[in-house]
């Protein structure tokens, strides 16, 4: 008998639940019988990208399109360089965090290794993990947050990474500068820390660790960030890793060339060079977008959380699955929380004002006719 062509594949790929994405916006806006579609799922950023980024996209000439990037993205991590004052060849780009992600664990894990981070956050630290056939160790969280004794506890001799989301996705929570180093004492050089700051640039509380410094004294941490959610360039998908020249090296080594086209490189390049204000109007815009969900929450004895981060999440009174259909026929998209281990929560993402006041109507009006 021929053997199937699955078996070829390894049991931990043939056991891993592939995720599926939604459809097309247009594809879902006939299904549910809407005329348009609010994203409030994937927090994305409502002002777009940034003036400089746009006028780059506008000006991209289409013969451009025949030619290859750079394939190691080399002007724009000149540009990285030169905004936090370190050696471009200590950044690695990406196509998306994704891939920097899938880079990092190719270089430090082998057969037997595993990764520590938390049960409730970003959830392809884990998937990564095990579709590459590394077992994910979850910590629980603590008051909404990462338990950094719970991730102490979790790791062993064969711990390689720890994933530290820092704000947390989905919950918003992080931890101080106290809390970090605490921690990273703990750990001492045994294992890689993997902070993601995803959401670094919607911060601005005093107390919030900076990557970017914590990286100069613990060389065994690596950096995350994205252009995806402050800089509004999540379709063109560009991230990026700093951390220390022997780490990023090794990283280098299992990373992909050739993998962030040309247009998302030079976009993300004039959103380091010049920033316009953009940052400081979309820290506003959050701000009146989360007293407008926390407001509605209240009137309607909703519990929610949402600390730093363009996004806010609430318990529903009804099936999470439910009430996205049910706003989704009144033109409103959310994220549903099963998938993230949170039943009966939404989160929502922090946009435009009018949009946010939408929201909260539509909710309240299925919420009160449930």
């Amino acid at each position: 008998m021929t053997p199937s062509l699955v078996d070829l594949a390894p049991e931990y790929v043939r056991g891993f639940q592939a995720y599926t994405p939604s459809r097309p916006d247009p594809v879902l806006a006939r299904q549910y019988g809407v005329t348009h579609l609010h994203r409030l799922n994937n927090n994305e950023n409502a002002l777009g990208p940034t003036p400089a980024s746009r006028a780059v996209i506008a000006d991209f000439a289409p013969p451009r399109a025949a030619i290859y990037p750079s394939g190691d993205s080399y002007l724009l991590r000149q540009a990285l360089g030169r905004a936090f004052g370190k050696d471009p060849d200590r950044f690695l780009v990406g196509n998306g965090s994704c891939e920097v992600i899938a880079s990092v664990i190719k270089a430090f894990c082998g057969p037997g290794d595993n990764i520590v981070t938390a049960d409730k956050t970003f959830a392809v630290y884990e998937w990564v993990a095990d579709f590459s056939g590394f077992q994910a160790r979850l910590a629980p969280l603590r008051d909404w947050g990462f338990d950094p004794e719970g991730m102490l506890a979790a790791a062993d001799g064969r711990t390689k990474i720890f994933f530290v989301c820092n704000p947390n996705n989905p919950t918003g929570t992080w931890w101080d500068e106290g809390r970090m180093e605490r921690f990273l004492a703990a750990v001492g050089g045994r294992a890689l820390v993997v902070v993601d700051e995803a959401y670094r640039e919607f911060v601005d509380t005093p107390g919030f660790p900076d990557g970017m410094d914590l990286l100069e004294r613990h060389p065994n941490v690596v950096v995350f960030r994205t252009f995806s959610k402050m800089y509004g360039l999540a379709a063109l998908r560009v991230g990026y890793l700093c951390g220390a020249p022997e780490v990023v090296d090794l990283i280098r080594r299992t990373h992909v060339v050739y993998s962030v086209n040309t247009l998302g490189q030079e976009a993300a390049r004039a959103a380091v060079e010049d920033d316009g204000g953009h940052m400081k109007a979309t820290r506003e815009m959050v701000a009146a977008a989360r007293e407008i969900v926390r407001r509605a929450c209240v009137d309607l004895g909703l519990e929610h959380i949402g600390g730093e981060g363009n996004f806010l999440m609430l318990r529903t009174k009804l099936p999470d699955t439910l009430l996205y259909r049910k706003l989704m026929r009144r033109g409103v998209m959310v994220r549903t929380m099963t998938g993230f281990r949170f039943p009966n929560w939404i989160r929502v993402t922090l946009g435009l004002a009018p949009v946010m006041e939408e929201f909260t109507a539509a909710l309240a009006e299925v919420l009160r006719g449930a």
